[in-house]
């Protein structure tokens, strides 16, 4: 059904209050905006969906109770932006959350399938290809449109109840539920000024002293781009803002010499200007620490690609991909011993780690049999 009038919605989410899980997804559009702008969100309970829309509705309250409701389980497909989109639009954190497609991950399926593959899996049904190009924020939406929409939700509670009852036979649903509470960690949503300059591209290559002019320069950019509602490009670009920290230009003469920065206002370059001030007086002990690693020595190397070997056949026997148990970081941070590693603990540690552990003490080995690697 199509909801946009407000009776029908508070209908729907008293039926729903009922139900132990809510399907839920969303269409939004960000290409214009610093914020994602919420244009549709579909919901389906095991009896029905709906396609509830927030641009004919002003009051949303009663979905974003549903939503915040701790008894009812919010089951998604890849939930990481819809999570965002429903904290910015609703106020609230949709918890508790089950993704299918970190849940495949632990079934067999490789990390990150697409919801037409799992619809197909569990179900048979051959969804017709995702429009990528479809404004959702048009009206009206027409019967083809809702339709989509709709089929993003409908299959979801049947794919939920498979799925956990093949968790449960392989004893894996206490591996997983860690896993999907971390999804819905609110920090993982709100993203902080003064950390933005953690995601500058190529930052990598900035000393200390020019990472914290970086620093001060990305906040500058994350509030102008929050205050103008602007993608972060079209305040300044990730390749002007690096040529800045590296140069630290003190006066506005100097920063228009950087090309691109004609496009900024003087208000904008001024204030630029301030921000480097900022970071390069900055004392030694407020610098931020460089983000590089240390080059890893060619013995180091080694064990790691020799722990990496025996990590794929872990995740083959075990069906759960390679690149969930354990990146090749995670291998240097369990070869070097440190405490923080994921490998040294959890559901990781029980599946892969204690045999990683046993293979750098020399307790076990490994070995090529018949052209495939096999632990001795």
């Amino acid at each position: 059904m199509y909801i946009f009038e407000y009776d029908e919605l508070c209908a729907f989410c008293e039926r729903a209050t009922s139900a132990r899980i809510l399907a839920v997804d969303t269409e939004f559009l960000r290409e214009r905006t610093y914020y994602p702008q919420l244009c549709l969100i579909q919901v389906a309970t095991h009896d029905e969906s709906a396609s509830i829309d927030p641009l004919a509705i002003d009051d949303l309250s009663p979905l974003s109770a549903l939503l915040a409701d701790e008894r009812i389980t919010k089951v998604f497909h890849a939930c990481t932006q819809d999570l965002e989109v429903i904290l910015h639009a609703l106020g609230v954190v949709a918890a508790p959350v089950f993704d299918t497609q970190l849940a495949a991950a632990f079934l067999g399926l490789r990390q990150q399938v697409g919801y037409g593959a799992l619809v197909e899996r569990y179900t048979g049904v051959n969804l017709p290809k995702a429009d990528s190009l479809t404004d959702w924020s048009k009206r009206p939406l027409d019967t083809e449109q809702l339709t989509y929409a709709e089929d993003d939700v409908r299959f979801l509670p049947g794919i939920y109840d498979a799925m956990m009852t093949q968790l449960v036979a392989k004893n894996r649903l206490g591996w997983l539920m860690p896993e999907m509470e971390e999804l819905s960690d609110r920090s993982h949503f709100e993203r902080l000024p003064e950390q933005a300059y953690l995601h500058l591209k190529r930052s990598s290559s900035l000393t200390r002293r020019q990472l914290a002019v970086a620093r001060e320069v990305c906040a500058w950019r994350e509030r102008r781009a929050a205050q103008r509602d602007l993608p972060r490009k079209w305040v300044v670009s990730d390749e002007i803002l690096l040529e800045i920290s590296k140069r630290s230009p003190k006066a506005v003469e100097r920063l228009r010499r950087i090309r691109g920065t004609d496009s900024l206002s003087n208000r904008d370059a001024d204030e630029l200007v301030r921000a480097v001030r900022k970071g390069l007086t900055m004392g030694l002990d407020d610098l931020p620490a460089l983000r590089r690693r240390e080059r890893n020595s060619p013995e180091a190397e080694g064990a790691v690609d020799l722990m990496y070997a025996l990590l794929r056949i872990i995740a083959d026997r075990s069906g759960i991909a390679p690149q969930l148990i354990a990146t090749r970081d995670d291998l240097l941070d369990l070869a070097a011993g440190r405490k923080d590693c994921r490998l040294a603990s959890g559901w990781r540690h029980e599946l892969a780690g204690q045999s990683l552990e046993r293979l750098l003490a020399g307790e076990i080995g490994l070995t090529v049999k018949e052209g495939r690697v096999e632990v001795l």
